[in-house]
């Protein structure tokens, strides 16, 4: 293959060394020869900064990660110019309804939701639609990857991980089946009273949890069977007490951590993860402790209660960090599926509020595979690893400079044209 030099500014311009001429928002072709990142500031997603940074990687696999100076370019067959610019792995979004939902006031693309109360086996991959409008303007932040996740009932089901350049959901499957998800039930009614947050125990709450004591108890004793008669419930919760699988719980008061934990300690459950968690930071021994993760709420939302500081929310990362508990950073809430490109941004508040930078970028990143359980194919910029790449002119957490210029899943060159760039170009010329 002739060698090509290229400046990324070009590159994306010509959209054709880069793209190898792809149709807009189509899927790129699989990366095939030897590709060379040179220069920039390469934050590996580990902590670590290396700065005039190679990366190189062959038919789609990390194969040097180093300083440009130790980078033999003559090797390889493309190398891309990134000097004064930063380059990161790609962003993962958990807990995602992305590709599940297209309109939300339209019924008929709302496909995150099932009947029924337990119902595990209910995957949400198999309704993961790769032809969205919004994907594209997800990528376009360097969000690359996603956690698809079905919602409703005490358990929603079972969600899956999925790259976001692919013409199927089976093409887009990292992992078909990570993990089971379950709604803790509210244990408390709140409502305000003379200015502040008056709480009263649900009546009903006992009765939920004794039900789902039962439900875990038919799963054990299911999974210990000899297989003979099958239940599709049963089942998918099969993984959950072989360490296969994740059991993500989605709680954010403290008492709902606690009986969430005792809940892994009874069942012998080995991996647990909070998704929400409010309230983590007060039960962040417990969680410690105990080997739990935590998806954290939101961070750019409104406290829970009057009471708190205003600033909670932005200091939640900070607060669990310093207490040594393994978190990401989420976005489920209003508007989730377009809102997962500001991901990268919830990453720079909470450097603004206590993280260090590298922390950050850790928090949508390697900590995201950690608890995926994917981090040894993602997540960081390290020998062995898939070439899931994004490079930024500017501060990728930062939105006065993010400006993703180039991106690659598994070496894949992909498309950052989106509908939302198509219309400002357009009604740019038009009153130019």
């Amino acid at each position: 293959m002739k060698k090509a030099i290229l400046t990324l500014s070009i590159a994306l311009l010509s959209c054709s060394s880069i793209l190898l001429a792809q149709d807009q928002n189509s899927p790129a072709p699989k990366h095939e020869g030897k590709t060379l990142l040179l220069g920039g500031t390469a934050h590996l997603g580990n902590g670590d900064v290396i700065q005039d940074a190679a990366i190189g990687y062959e038919n789609g696999i990390i194969t040097f990660v180093g300083s440009a100076l130790k980078a033999k370019s003559d090797n390889y067959d493309e190398v891309i110019d990134t000097k004064g610019k930063h380059i990161y792995p790609g962003f993962i979004a958990p807990n995602s309804t992305l590709g599940l939902q297209e309109i939300g006031a339209v019924r008929a693309t709302r496909d995150q939701y099932e009947i029924g109360t337990f119902r595990p086996n209910v995957r949400a991959v198999i309704a993961f639609n790769t032809e969205s409008d919004i994907t594209p303007t997800v990528r376009s932040n360097g969000v690359l990857m996603g956690q698809i996740t079905p919602r409703g009932g005490m358990i929603s089901g079972s969600s899956a991980i999925v790259q976001f350049d692919a013409w199927n959901w089976e093409d887009a499957a990292m992992e078909m089946t990570d993990g089971v998800h379950m709604n803790w039930p509210r244990m408390h009614h709140v409502h305000e009273q003379q200015g502040k947050a008056a709480v009263t125990l649900r009546k009903s709450y006992e009765q939920q949890l004794h039900e789902i004591q039962r439900f875990f108890r038919e799963s054990e004793a299911y999974s210990k069977g000899n297989g003979t008669i099958k239940d599709l419930k049963y089942e998918a919760m099969r993984g959950l007490f072989n360490g296969e699988l994740c059991l993500y719980v989605h709680a954010n008061d403290y008492k709902q951590l606690v009986e969430a934990v005792q809940l892994k300690r009874d069942f012998g459950i080995e991996r647990l993860c909070i998704v929400g968690g409010y309230d983590a930071w007060m039960a962040a021994d417990l969680l410690r402790d105990n080997q739990v993760s935590v998806m954290l709420y939101r961070v750019h939302e409104l406290p829970e209660y009057a009471e708190d500081d205003v600033n909670l929310p932005y200091k939640l990362p900070k607060l669990l960090s310093d207490e040594g508990v393994l978190f990401c950073l989420q976005n489920s809430g209003d508007m989730e599926q377009m809102g997962t490109r500001n991901l990268p941004f919830y990453a720079g508040t909470a450097a603004a509020y206590g993280l260090t930078y590298e922390q950050a970028v850790m928090s949508i990143t390697l900590s995201a595979a950690k608890i995926l359980g994917i981090d040894d194919r993602v997540g960081s910029l390290e020998v062995g690893k898939y070439a899931t790449i994004i490079v930024s002119d500017g501060d990728a957490l930062d939105m006065m400079s993010n400006n993703i210029v180039f991106a690659c899943i598994s070496g894949r060159g992909i498309d950052l044209d989106n509908r939302q760039k198509l219309l400002y170009r357009k009604y740019k010329a038009k009153y130019e």
